[in-house]
């Protein structure tokens, strides 16, 4: 299982959301933890200047950015739709 730390700007955008999100992505956080490659997760690298970064879904819409600090720990830098990758 993956330990899990939250940046604050990740806070920030996740406080920002109806409740209904906030479950979806706490949901998907837990999905992440147990198995950071499920299949519904649809984990990848990202490129450019996120080329250290990678991503994974919350749903059609929202994504969550993240990296890794080891083996066994990610900390979770954004959390938004396409608009977290300006």
């Amino acid at each position: 299982m993956l330990d899990v730390f939250y940046k604050p700007t990740f806070t920030k955008q996740y406080k920002a959301f109806h409740e209904s999100l906030k479950l979806e992505v706490k949901e998907k956080i837990a999905l992440f933890r147990n198995d950071p490659v499920h299949p519904f997760l649809k984990t990848h690298k990202l490129h450019g200047i996120f080329r250290d970064k990678w991503s994974f879904s919350v749903n059609y819409k929202y994504r969550i950015v993240f990296q890794y600090l080891s083996k066994n720990e990610v900390v979770l830098l954004a959390v938004g739709d396409h608009e977290i990758y300006k």
